[in-house]
């Protein structure tokens, strides 16, 4: 294990940032320590520093996006809308706290009362992902905050300066340094944390495989609470439509928006026999048209490089290995510079292959597979261990019922690209993508327990029956 995280950026390999690597017991026993204090101040209180975040995040919100750009590739458009994202999140946390835990009391003049009310769990440790380095960790520490729980934010070993400049708009905001504490580390590092005494639930975004080691790790310890938010093997089926030009529009931006790095991406593209040649071929002419570059080049690029160079072999190994087995290249994967990340969207009919692997392939890779009937397109697209997203795409609203009843997923579109999801709504998946705590507006449900209470003003009792007489 190294002493220092160094960040580099994936355009140009630059250094952007370094640290050395934190001590989880010192930040836990901080944490400890400060969480009683935290939680003891009122809801009022806590939201209004939060509030106080946006506006210093605001101050601060285009140098925020420019090191976004550098440290994860991003477009320097995409990263402004990911630093937007960040300061809705504040708004859309203070309602799912007032909805999803709000205090109720039923009232009974004979047995008292009935309360519900929620505590915060303690320490929560928040482990965030290279991608969506700032917008998904705040969508787990804000909630966190707001409910009354110290955090302790370890980012992603490649995004450590995005967490940094998050948590530091936080402290400048009033937030107590102790209540909110940044872990710099690896993986070790991370598991340390998840395996710690002093911390008393996980708020995971990442791998299903780091997802896995995390459950396992954590199986015989029902004390501590998870809240999983991985992958998905996402597909999107392309049915009865006369828009071919918009049903490839919306498979090029689910496939390839974020350089195909989002875990809500289109990774395979089921799509009806008759309608093969128009849309995957509509599908192709828009993937040429790509421009794939730095993030601040000019024009901008709708594609920036992969997070690192191990990312971007790890994918051009997956599209040999797909060709090998069987795969019909329709856009070869093309490493643009061999130096730097930089990818082609690439695209591939998988139809004939004896088996497809069943995995994540997260980068803009994108799998075509054909069907005769809407029975085979279902079948398809539950044809996998995975179930975050699926999105249809035309088709009849009886197709629409049909496909929302039998796909297995967390989210499930229609006429929308695989990435439409609002932080308004829950977000999570099943099998493989989540364990069945949806994070975005439901992360309140993983922040707080409920405490129900049946209460007296003055003790009243009697035993009627099984006394004997005086």
């Amino acid at each position: 294990m190294t002493d220092e995280i160094v960040s580099l950026a994936p355009a140009t390999g630059a250094e952007l940032w370094r640290a050395p690597v934190g001590d989880v017991d010192e930040l836990v026993e901080r944490a400890r320590r400060a969480w009683g204090t935290w939680a003891a101040q009122s809801l009022a209180n806590r939201i209004e520093l939060c509030r106080r975040f946006v506006n210093e995040l605001r101050k601060e919100q285009d140098s925020f996006a420019e090191l976004i750009a550098q440290e994860c590739g991003k477009p320097l458009w995409e990263a402004r809308s990911e630093v937007e994202a960040v300061l809705a999140r504040v708004e859309i946390s203070v309602r799912s706290y007032a909805e999803r835990t709000a205090q109720r009391r039923l009232d009974n003049a004979m047995q008292g009362s009935t309360a519900l009310r929620h505590k915060p769990h303690g320490v929560m440790a928040v482990i965030g992902p290279a991608t969506f380095a700032a917008h998904l960790p705040a969508g787990h520490i804000i909630p966190a905050l707001i409910a009354g729980n110290a955090v302790i934010f370890k980012p992603s070993e490649k995004a450590p300066a995005t967490g940094e400049f998050l948590v530091r708009c936080m402290h400048r905001a009033g937030i107590p340094a102790n209540a909110l504490q940044l872990l710099v580390g690896g993986p070790a590092i991370g598991q340390e944390l998840v395996a710690h005494d002093g911390v008393d639930g996980i708020l995971f975004t990442g791998s299903a495989l780091n997802g896995i080691a995390i459950n396992r790790k954590l199986a015989t310890n029902p004390a501590k609470i998870v809240a999983l938010e991985l992958g998905g093997n996402n597909p999107i089926v392309v049915w009865d439509t006369p828009k071919i030009q918009d049903a490839a529009t919306l498979v090029v931006q689910s496939a390839f928006a974020t350089s195909g790095q989002r875990c809500t991406s289109a990774r395979r593209l089921i799509v009806r026999s008759s309608l093969y040649d128009a849309v995957v071929g509509e599908v192709k002419a828009l993937a040429d048209r790509i421009v794939v570059g730095a993030p601040f080049d000019d024009p901008q690029p709708f594609m920036g490089p992969v997070i690192d160079n191990g990312a971007a072999e790890g994918l051009t190994e997956s599209f040999v290995y797909l060709l090998s087995h069987g795969g019909r290249p329709i856009k070869h994967m093309v490493r643009l510079d061999r130096e730097r990340p930089f990818l082609t969207p690439s695209i591939i009919d998988t139809t004939a292959m004896a088996e497809r692997p069943d995995v994540e392939l997260f980068g803009p890779l994108l799998q075509v597979i054909r069907v005769d009937d809407f029975d085979e397109a279902i079948a398809e697209a539950n044809a996998t261990r995975f179930g975050l997203v699926a999105a249809l795409i035309g088709g009849a609203p009886q197709d629409y019922n049909r496909f929302w009843a039998n796909v297995r997923a967390g989210v499930v579109n229609w006429n929308q690209t695989t990435n439409a999801a609002t932080a308004g709504a829950p977000f999570g998946g099943i099998g493989l993508s989540g364990n069945h705590r949806p994070g975005a507006f439901y992360t309140a449900d993983a922040c707080a327990y409920p405490v129900a209470s049946t209460e007296l003003e003055q003790p009243r009792a009697s035993i009627g029956i099984g006394l004997k007489e005086v």
